[in-house]
């Protein structure tokens, strides 16, 4: 049976009970689309990460609509809050300070509790600064991997690079100015000074810049210049290796390969050992 096409009018109409995630600009207040001012003008009521924000953004448009916060630290109280006012037949957008919620941000944890609720969600999409990056860093964007924040905790923190050493896809990754410095050095050491990385802040602002370089130039470039405004960092993938086959390689030359691409001698181990069926206390008498 062919599917109906829904006309334009009845995707703009808002439902009651409904969340709607609205995409709010990153930078250019021209980006907010038509659809979304009539989404935040339509809804009963707008959960924002600062009302504060929200309220200059629905203000220049000439919007008035009751506010309520939405954001890391209050999520587990708000948001079923927020499913309540649902349930009870209301009305909701919700938006992030810039760009798409539910994108590294707790919109993914409220887009969860409306789905176990059986409450519909639909998006008004729009500006997405990772993307924006990806497209203008000049590096390959067929297969990448968005990565948001570094973890702060140092071990975790090493953890996740170690993880990343060989990841061959595009990386991206969200930085505020103040720990810029200290990410890239991060990142040099874990990925070698020579990789390659498009350095992308205040994107569609008046001073949208995109550093094309590599690590260790941007680490040189910014010992003498303060970083400024929101980064996305673009960072090329690993270079494609050759798997080593059981009968090309011994399990511990295999893992002495694994070593010299990166990872730790345990976690060699263990992915010689998955590779070729073998006991991984096998694997790792062998080593020594």
């Amino acid at each position: 049976m062919k599917k109906q096409a829904i006309a334009p009018e009845e995707k703009n109409r808002v439902e009651q009970g409904t969340l709607y995630l609205v995409a709010t600009p990153i930078g250019n207040l021209s980006d907010l689309s038509e659809r979304a001012i009539k989404v935040l003008s339509d809804v009963d009521f707008v959960a924002a990460e600062d009302t504060r924000n929200t309220l200059g953004l629905l203000t220049h448009f000439g919007i008035s609509k009751p506010l309520v916060s939405y954001f890391e630290h209050n999520k587990k109280e708000r948001g079923p809050e927020i499913v309540s006012r649902l349930v009870a037949g209301e009305s909701c957008a919700l938006v992030t300070d810039a760009g798409t919620p539910g994108v590294s941000d707790p919109g993914e944890d409220l887009v969860r509790l409306c789905a176990e609720a059986g409450l519909p969600v639909t998006s008004i999409p729009g500006p997405v600064a990772a993307i924006n990056a990806l497209i203008l860093s000049a590096l390959p964007t067929g297969r990448f991997v968005f990565e948001g924040f570094l973890p702060m905790q140092k071990a975790e923190r090493k953890e996740r690079l170690e993880a990343l050493k060989t990841e061959e896809r595009t990386i991206l990754f969200h930085e505020a100015p103040h720990k810029l410095r200290a990410t890239l050095s991060d990142l040099a050491k874990a990925f070698g000074e020579g990789r390659k990385i498009a350095l992308c802040r205040e994107l569609t602002k008046k001073n949208e810049e995109v550093l094309r370089t590599t690590f260790g130039e941007a680490i040189a470039h910014y010992e003498s210049t303060d970083p400024r405004g929101e980064y996305v960092l673009v960072v090329e993938g690993a270079e494609k290796r050759e798997k080593a086959t059981a009968w090309d390689n011994t399990p511990k030359e295999q893992v002495e390969l694994y070593m010299a691409s990166g990872l730790p001698k345990m976690e060699a181990v263990k992915k010689v050992a998955k590779e070729r069926g073998l006991p991984k206390n096998d694997v790792y008498k062998e080593m020594i």
